[in-house]
């Protein structure tokens, strides 16, 4: 017994840390202010424009921005110092908060107005959730980094058991127009203590990457990393049919129930209740049952809790019908958010963490606007119920791509690689490099060798390679050469600052089947350019080239 409480409070060790902590509490107030808003900008669409689609643009106006400036989002919290990135995002949200309020107060806020003003807010929250979901590794040692990570979903969903109650009381007590300057305010919070943070800088060798270039490298992190594809993949069908329950939910609350602003809250509140009991069952299973079971029967809970919300209009059913819809949602976010964050270094972390927002939001915006254009036509019912039976099917389709833990995996740089001595080193955007290896390898052994590539395959591509190859020598079985290709010079030097502990470990397995006196052999070369020859057109005989004459002048008609 005394170890099952222990594993239920470790989750609370982080809080030792004392700025971890503080910026905690200013998140969880930041939180409820962003919670008070949701059901400020949904009540009052209902009130502007009570149809079933407009209140669904609610949704994807706040959804939408995730998934358009997700990649460029990522790579600024990778090449930009990430205080100086938060602190803007902050006042960009206080502003267009405070004007919303502002105008709503003054009764000239529209549903256009309200659905543009939802949007950049969302957009100053798409850039600010990469950079703020990479600096968690720099607040707490290694160690505390699983329990930071959930403590995050415990005091989200803190907010979400009181923003929406809060929210609900100061709409019905004054107003919309209110909570979204209360929601102003609390960013005040967060800002005050990133001012005090005074981060690390870390000594860089190399220049920073430019945009482009930092976001081709996050995509090809992603597509390389089987670990990333499997969070994905079980993100897709959550996300896109998950969102006809955020999408409906206030005009089932206020057609449907019958319920007031602050009825609205409550209910809103009983899913944050759920999702906090969520957060403390979430360790237990863990230990006791696989990720992707855990995800599997969460989904098929949150498709039952949508089905229960299209058709029992019952208060009291209904609230124990969202209680368990936020044990559903906690647990499923919380595994896909912490596999993907366990299985990722720290120098691509904002990029792969702008790609799951990419998929995440991106399917979501898009399931909340083909729920409400069928809902127009079909029904909130029996959109709802089309929406679980897929959200079931896509669970079973997303099984046998295997969830990780990442316990085992050590993300540190190795910088085992060693410098080359070079007397005229080549520019860093100089390029494409070719980078050639030489292994004597027992023919007993080949299929175990050519297994054990395969690994490392992944790590060349995922770290920077374009192009992979492994090449037998037909004429001495025992020779292979491996070969790469790299962009750049400068992408190169990169490789060797992004190989981990985890990594080496794949190439000492390599290594282990070499079978040459002499470690093997290690080539670079750099792309020479070779200047094309001058074409010469050789033109009839009678006939002049007029190619450096001007042409003759043409006379108006």
């Amino acid at each position: 017994m005394s170890h099952d409480w222990h594993t239920r409070l470790s989750i609370l060790n982080p809080l030792k840390q004392e700025f971890f902590r503080t910026l905690w509490i200013a998140n969880v107030a930041s939180l409820i202010g962003t919670w008070m808003h949701e059901v400020g900008a949904a009540w009052l669409m209902t009130t502007l424009a009570p149809s079933p689609f407009m209140v669904a643009m609610v949704q994807t106006a706040s959804t939408l921005p995730f998934f358009l400036l997700a990649l460029p989002a990522g790579a600024f919290a990778d090449i930009i110092d990430r205080r100086r990135l938060l602190i803007a995002t902050q006042c960009w949200m206080l502003a267009i908060s405070f004007i919303l309020g502002i105008m709503t107060i003054a009764g000239i806020t529209t549903p256009s107005v309200l659905l543009m003003l939802t949007f950049f807010l969302a957009l100053g929250a798409a850039v600010n959730n990469p950079a703020w979901q990479s600096i968690i590794p720099e607040l707490v040692v290694r160690d505390d980094l699983t329990s930071a990570i959930a403590l995050g979903s415990v005091g989200f969903n803190i907010a979400r058991a009181i923003g929406p109650v809060l929210g609900g009381f100061v709409v019905a007590a004054f107003g919309p127009g209110v909570t979204f300057i209360l929601n102003a305010v609390s960013f005040l919070g967060v800002l005050i203590v990133l001012m005090r943070w005074h981060r690390k800088h870390h000594e860089r060798t190399l220049p920073e990457e430019r945009l482009i270039g930092a976001m081709r490298a996050g995509i090809r992190y992603v597509r390389n990393a089987p670990q990333v594809k499997a969070v994905l993949i079980h993100s897709i069908p959550f996300s896109f049919f998950g969102s006809s329950l955020w999408a409906f939910l206030p005009i089932i609350s206020r057609q449907y129930l019958g319920l007031s602003a602050v009825g609205y809250g409550g209910f809103l509140g009983f899913f944050g209740g759920g999702a906090i009991l969520g957060a403390s069952l979430l360790p237990l299973l863990r230990q006791r049952v696989s990720l992707n079971l855990i995800i599997g029967l969460s989904a098929n809970l949150y498709a039952l809790v949508m089905i229960v919300l299209a058709y029992i209009h019952s208060y009291a059913l209904l609230a124990l019908a969202m209680i368990a819809g936020g044990i559903a949602w906690l647990m499923i976010l919380s595994i896909l958010l912490s596999s993907i964050q366990a299985v990722i270094p720290s120098w691509v972390r904002g990029r792969v963490m702008s790609v799951h927002m990419l998929v995440f939001f991106g399917f979501m915006a898009a399931g909340s606007t083909l729920s409400g254009t069928i809902a127009v036509w079909a029904g909130i019912p029996v959109t709802l119920t089309i929406a679980a039976f897929f959200l079931i099917a896509g669970t079973l389709v997303t099984q046998r791509y295997r969830l990780i833990s990442g316990e085992n995996l050590d993300l540190t740089p190795s910088a085992h690689w060693p410098s080359l001595s070079i007397s005229n080193e080549p520019e860093l955007d100089e390029g494409p490099v070719l980078v050639v290896i030489e292994y004597r390898i027992d023919q007993t052994k080949s299929i175990d060798f050519t297994n054990a590539m395969r690994a490392l395959k992944t790590i060349r591509c995922r770290d920077g390679a374009i192009r992979w190859n492994l090449f037998h020598d037909i004429t001495d079985p025992k020779h292979y050469i491996e070969s790469y290709i790299i962009e750049s010079w400068g992408e190169h030097l990169r490789q060797h600052e992004r190989i981990t502990v985890s990594d080496k470990e794949i190439e000492d397995r390599v290594l282990s089947f070499h079978t040459g006196k002499e470690p093997p052999i290690v080539m670079h070369f750099i792309a020479e350019p070779v200047p094309k020859e001058k074409s010469r057109r050789i033109l009839p005989a009678g006939r002049r080239s007029h190619s450096s004459v001007l042409p003759p002048p043409r006379h108006p008609r």
